[in-house]
C-alpha cells in the first residue's frame, strides 16, 4: 500500500498504556513522502469525533462528519497498523496542520 503525506488512514493503535490515544480509529500521515516510501514506519497523529478546544487540535469535516486531528499525539507506529485509506487532508487543513505543527514544535 502506498502511502501519502497527509492521507487520512484508518488506524489499529491497540495496545496502547496510560492516556495515549485507544482503537482503531482514523489518523492522519505526518510523515513526509521519502519515509513513507522506504521505512517501515509512518508518523502519524490520530483523529477524535469528540475534544475540547485546544491549540494543538485541528477541526476538521470528513465523511461528513466533524472531527479533530490530534497533533499532541503524534507518535510512529508499524505500517502494518495501517488497515485502509479514507482520503485526504483538502489543501486548507494540510496549511493549519503545517502551521501548528511549527508553532509547537519549531518556534
Amino acid at each position: 500500500m502506498e502511502l501519502t503525506q497527509y492521507e487520512i488512514v484508518l488506524v489499529n493503535l491497540d495496545p496502547t498504556i496510560g492516556s495515549e490515544m485507544k482503537k482503531t480509529r482514523p489518523a492522519v500521515i505526518i510523515s513526509p513522502n521519502e519515509m513513507n516510501k522506504y521505512l517501515n514506519t509512518v508518523v502519524i497523529a490520530p483523529m477524535t469525533s469528540s475534544s475540547k478546544s485546544y491549540p494543538t487540535r485541528i477541526e476538521v469535516n470528513h465523511n461528513k462528519t466533524k472531527g479533530w486531528i490530534v497533533l499532541d499525539q503524534i507518535r510512529t507506529i508499524n505500517r502494518k497498523r495501517i488497515t485502509k485509506n479514507l482520503g485526504s487532508l483538502t489543501t486548507k487543513e494540510i496549511e493549519k496542520v503545517k502551521s501548528i505543527l511549527k508553532e509547537t514544535f519549531v518556534d
